[in-house]
């Protein structure tokens, strides 16, 4: 059993959304993905996919796009992101995902040989640059439901590996101790996983340990629209 991780799909969601008008590597950036994902994944493995999965506005736009990841091999466990539009109630998602398919919002997922669990996440401050009331809101609501999807992991996970993702970063190459990763930190964690930047912003992100956690990129056009497999404790990867 493998674990691999993939981020920002951005499928159409019924309409023709082109993503090459930011740039040309990203054209036909889907059917790379899901031929580099047929080649490597197995169905006892499981696929990570946080966040901004499809442009669609509705739920019913978006049933398509979850369908054909559903078609791809492996498990797949997903989490909102900025983008998701179409993802309303937890309830509501879950009817139509497709077999094989989980989704995470103040919640785990159990994999067997992993425990998944994690949060949108938000903006946070950075340096000199506070942010708008509003946006305090959100963040500070952003960190209670990570606490509370750790906690339902450690419910779950005994002494197996637990998988944080997130949709946004939750640190960055310059300003690592954010009101995210206090509350990782303190926590038994394997890995983080995370998406959200692209472009140039992808120099901004942070790939490597903090506090004893491996923090890790994984929107496609970092890795080159291919998946990227997850070491894990114990072999499995």
């Amino acid at each position: 059993m493998r674990l691999f991780a993939v981020g920002d799909l951005h499928m159409p969601g019924g309409d023709d959304k082109p993503m090459n008008v930011f740039g040309s590597h990203w054209e036909n950036h889907v059917q790379r993905i899901f031929d580099d994902w047929r080649s490597r994944v197995h169905p006892e493995d499981a696929v990570l996919i946080p966040g901004d999965i499809s442009w669609a506005m509705q739920l019913k736009d978006a049933a398509p796009d979850l369908a054909r990841i559903g078609e791809l091999p492996g498990r797949k466990v997903i989490l909102r992101g900025n983008h998701d539009y179409w993802w309303s109630s937890l309830t509501q998602v879950r009817e139509v995902l497709p077999p094989g398919m989980e989704a995470v919002q103040n919640n785990a997922v159990d994999l067997g040989f992993c425990v998944v669990c994690g949060t949108r996440g938000w903006n946070f401050g950075t340096g000199e640059n506070r942010l708008a009331p509003e946006d305090e809101k959100i963040l500070n609501r952003e960190v209670l439901r990570l606490r509370l999807s750790l906690e339902a992991a450690e419910k779950l996970s005994g002494d197996r590996p637990v998988v944080v993702m997130m949709h946004y970063p939750p640190l960055l190459e310059n300003q690592r101790k954010t009101p995210f990763t206090e509350v990782l930190s303190a926590h038994r964690i394997c890995r983080v996983v995370y998406g959200h930047l692209h472009g140039n912003a992808i120099h901004g992100g942070f790939n490597g340990v903090w506090e004893g956690i491996p923090y890790q990129l994984v929107s496609c056009d970092a890795l080159g629209f291919r998946l990227l497999e997850l070491p894990l404790p114990g072999g499995t990867a």
